[in-house]
């Protein structure tokens, strides 16, 4: 889960390197925290927040085909 969001993310973003992902469990849920360069913020939010909801439904979906309820979170 953690490589597909990186991937996805590093192919949006101009500064590939600062891409850092983390994992945190609260009980039955996964949380997966995104964390980019500050210039790079907007790219990952969209307009409208229309790209950080696409990213969200296909960490949901992929999550749920491994049996996991998986969210996502923009860190600033």
């Amino acid at each position: 889960m953690k490589e597909f969001i990186e991937y996805l993310a590093k192919q949006l973003v101009d500064q590939p390197e600062n891409v850092v992902i983390e994992e945190a469990a609260e009980g039955e849920k996964l949380i997966m925290k995104l964390r980019v360069a500050q210039p790079d913020i907007g790219k990952i939010i969209g307009k409208k927040g229309r790209t950080a909801f696409a990213l969200r439904t296909l960490v949901a979906a992929v999550g749920k085909k491994a049996g996991k309820k998986v969210t996502l979170e923009v860190l600033d």
